[in-house]
């Protein structure tokens, strides 16, 4: 087995003189960066108080699941002979805020549209969807539901 690290930086950008003296006093600002890497500019959500002109940790949470399955999904038709042209993804996610105010996401669903070279590799491309599922490292990290509603289609000539 082997083991994989992973780092990144948070740096939260939010102080805007007062620290938090308050919950109203300071922004949800932050940026995300790792060695070599683009800054990927992150808040909170809105309903937190969050700038919805930048990433909230449950959108990036969102991306990782469906870019996860992407990209298993893209290895598996590689070896088998599907020949994918075109991907994308609408993926969505329900988060359920408890009594609390914490809150854990209670479903993902997947909306992978697949355009593949040939009518003849539409079954395989649908069916390669649940060895990705089951694949996925960050799928099986998750204790909530994973659902794939894909669709595949012929490229155009």
């Amino acid at each position: 087995m082997h083991e994989h690290h992973y780092n990144v930086d948070i740096t939260w950008t939010g102080n805007t003189g007062s620290g938090t003296s308050n919950y109203r006093a300071y922004e949800r600002n932050h940026t995300v960066t790792a060695t070599g890497k683009p800054v990927i500019p992150g808040s909170s959500d809105p309903s937190f108080r969050g700038d919805r002109t930048r990433y909230n940790p449950e959108e990036l949470f969102l991306a990782s699941v469906s870019s996860c399955h992407m990209l298993w999904y893209l290895h598996l038709c590689a070896e088998a002979g599907v020949v994918v042209t075109a991907y994308h993804d609408q993926a969505t996610g329900v988060m359920t805020e408890t009594e609390d105010g914490g809150g854990h996401f209670t479903e993902m669903t997947l909306y992978p549209v697949v355009t593949v070279e040939e009518t003849s590799m539409i079954n395989k491309a649908t069916a390669l969807h649940h060895e990705a599922n089951r694949l996925c490292f960050i799928a099986n990290s998750c204790k909530f539901p994973i659902y794939h509603k894909p669709s595949s289609r012929v490229a155009e000539v």
